[in-house]
C-alpha cells in the first residue's frame, strides 16, 4: 500500500508549503511512517526534557521551546511561527499577539481560579491550537502543554483518547468534533475527550 511522504488528502496534518517540506532534515525519510517515527522519537525527547524540571508552561518563550524540542531534529522551522497562510488558525501576523494573549490570559485563569484545573488546561490547549502557530505539530504541540499545564495544576497528565491522533481513525474524529465543539464555545465534549 503506498505510504507517501507529502500526501496532499492526509487530515492528520496541516497541509505544508512547498518550502516547508525542503526543510526536513533527515535525508532518508521518503515515507510518511517513517516521517510520523522520527517526530515520535524527537517527540519523546522533548517529553524528557519538558519534565527533567519544574517549567512554566505559561510562557511564550517556552512554547516556541517545546516545540523547537519536539521537531528540531526533523525540520528546520521548529519553534519557528509560521509566515503563511493556513485553512486553519489566525492569519500568520497575528500569531506573537495572539500566543501572548492567550498565555496572559490563562495566568489570569490560574491566578483567580476562573475555570477548575482540568478546564484551565483543555481551554488554553484548544485556544493553542486554534491558533495553529506554527507550520505543522500544533496538535501534538496543544496536547503535550496541556499535560504539561494540567501537571502543574496539579492534575495528572490527560489521556486524550488514550491512542497516537496521527493513524487513529475513530479517535480522531472523535479530538476533531470536540475542537469545533469548543470553537463554538462548548468546551464539554473536548473536556470528556482529554480525559477519555
Amino acid at each position: 500500500m503506498p505510504d507517501p511522504l507529502f500526501d496532499e488528502d492526509d487530515d492528520a496534518n496541516t497541509p505544508l508549503t512547498a518550502e516547508e517540506r525542503e526543510q526536513l532534515i533527515p535525508a532518508y525519510i521518503t515515507l510518511r511512517h517513517e516521517l510520523n517515527e522520527a517526530e515520535q522519537v524527537n517527540i519523546g525527547e522533548a517529553l524528557r526534557w519538558a519534565m527533567s524540571r519544574k517549567r512554566d508552561v505559561l510562557d511564550q518563550d517556552f512554547l516556541s521551546e517545546l516545540h523547537r524540542r519536539m521537531f528540531g531534529d526533523v525540520w528546520r522551522w521548529a519553534g519557528q511561527y509560521r509566515t503563511t497562510a493556513r485553512n486553519i488558525g489566525v492569519d500568520a501576523y497575528r500569531i506573537a499577539t495572539d500566543v501572548r494573549q492567550l498565555v496572559d490570559d490563562a495566568r489570569y485563569w490560574v491566578k483567580h481560579g476562573t475555570f477548575p484545573p482540568d478546564e484551565t488546561a483543555v481551554r488554553f490547549s484548544h485556544r493553542l491550537v486554534a491558533i495553529h502557530p506554527f507550520p505543522n505539530g500544533n496538535g501534538r504541540l496543544s496536547r503535550l502543554v496541556g499535560d504539561l499545564l494540567a501537571r502543574q495544576l496539579g492534575q495528572p497528565a490527560f489521556s486524550w483518547g488514550r491512542s497516537s491522533l496521527i493513524d487513529a481513525g475513530a479517535t480522531r474524529v472523535h479530538y476533531v468534533e470536540a475542537l469545533w465543539a469548543a470553537d463554538n464555545h462548548d468546551i464539554e465534549p473536548l473536556l470528556l475527550f482529554a480525559r477519555s
